[in-house]
């Protein structure tokens, strides 16, 4: 049995009492819990990742963790849009892959010439054929091959030249499959068909570029009419314009030359040129490119060298004298340099992206945008 005790109720006014004291000791810790949490700085609202513009092209949002105003890029919000139509400008890939093989001398090139000389006549752009003739790599009539040669504004003596190889490699000689390699069919839609859509997509905005300094557009034909490396030349249509443009010098002066080559992979990396960054003459030039691309946020650019290509960039500079660089994006997504699908049936539309090809136009056309005489 238990030893009797006293009553251990409480009464009603203690029990009030206490739950006072209790919710004055919650309130004392809620607030100092508060007090001890840093204030947060003041920062603009960040903007929500934005969609497709109505050109079919992805502005980039601000990083979340970063404030608005970047001041080594220029304020996001100021930022301008890209001007370029995406969707039209992969839809050009595809029209010219849809052509099929389009070597040197080739039906297929024929007829890819005969579209783009349509597509810039319509624009506004004054047309040329530079043609000239070369060794058939296997034997036989030599092959007959043209540039194609673009002016906008042909009265400005101060010139830009904006270029790309048209034509595709023969074969795709790096196919995994060795049966490929002696006779597959090569499209070409990175490796020759990126570049050229670019241009066509610039095209609808060079009429109305404003300054004092002209743009030719210069499509190369032979960059790769090549069935044995080591055997047969590389860039024939580069050389031959660099030559002709020593021996027979027009009225105006190229101030710069851009290369424009494998712009429209899916996850495009374009590293500066190893060439390009390397030559006193050609650095300045890339640099104002990839700042161009840093003001713009376009990410794609990544200012620094990773790679040395043999491109239609070294006739240009080497034996024309055209301060040239190469902007090229020669990794894959995996890091592998050259891409995975290099010279194989894989290089179709599928590696490419509307984006890639957009924002390579854009950081061109703003860059094209700084240029003024220096004749001023």
């Amino acid at each position: 049995m238990t030893s009797p005790g006293r009553n251990r109720s409480l009464s009603p006014r203690w029990v009030v009492a206490g739950l006072l004291v209790l919710g004055l000791i919650a309130a004392a810790w809620f607030y100092r819990s508060q007090m001890s949490i840093p204030a947060a700085r003041a920062e603009p609202p960040t903007a929500a990742t934005e969609g497709p513009t109505a050109s079919g092209a992805t502005r980039p949002s601000a990083p979340a963790a970063k404030l608005v105003v970047d001041r080594s890029a220029g304020d996001v919000s100021t930022r301008p849009r890209n001007p370029l139509d995406a969707l039209r400008a992969f839809r050009y890939l595809e029209q010219i892959c849809a052509i099929g093989p389009r070597p040197s001398g080739s039906p297929g090139m024929k007829k890819q010439q005969e579209a783009v000389q349509q597509h810039f006549e319509q624009l506004g752009g004054k047309v040329s054929l530079q043609k000239f003739h070369a060794r058939n790599p296997l034997g036989g009539e030599n092959v007959s091959l043209a540039n194609v040669i673009v002016e906008w504004h042909p009265d400005r003596q101060e010139r830009v030249l904006l270029c790309a190889h048209y034509d595709t490699r023969p074969l795709p000689d790096r196919d995994p499959n060795p049966e490929q390699r002696r006779s597959g069919v090569f499209i070409g839609a990175n490796d020759g068909a990126s570049g050229v859509a670019v241009l066509m997509e610039l095209a609808h905005l060079m009429p109305q570029l404003d300054g004092d300094v002209g743009v030719d557009f210069a499509l190369f034909d032979g960059e790769e009419l090549v069935y044995v490396d080591g055997r047969d030349p590389y860039f024939l249509g580069s050389t031959w314009f660099a030559r002709q443009y020593v021996r027979q010098p027009p009225q105006h002066n190229y101030r710069w030359g851009v290369l424009l080559d494998m712009v429209g992979d899916r996850d495009l990396q374009v590293y500066q040129e190893q060439h390009s960054v390397s030559w006193r003459d050609t650095r300045p030039l890339v640099k104002e490119i990839w700042a161009t691309a840093a003001r713009l946020g376009v990410d794609e650019f990544i200012p620094r060298a990773r790679y040395q290509v043999q491109d239609d960039h070294l006739p240009l500079r080497n034996i024309g004298k055209i301060p040239t660089c190469d902007v090229i994006g020669f990794v894959d997504a995996f890091g592998q340099v050259p891409p995975g699908y290099w010279h194989t049936t894989f290089d179709t539309p599928k590696q490419c992206s509307p984006a890639s090809l957009a924002k390579v136009g854009w950081v061109v056309y703003e860059w094209l945008k700084t240029q003024k005489s220096k004749q001023r």
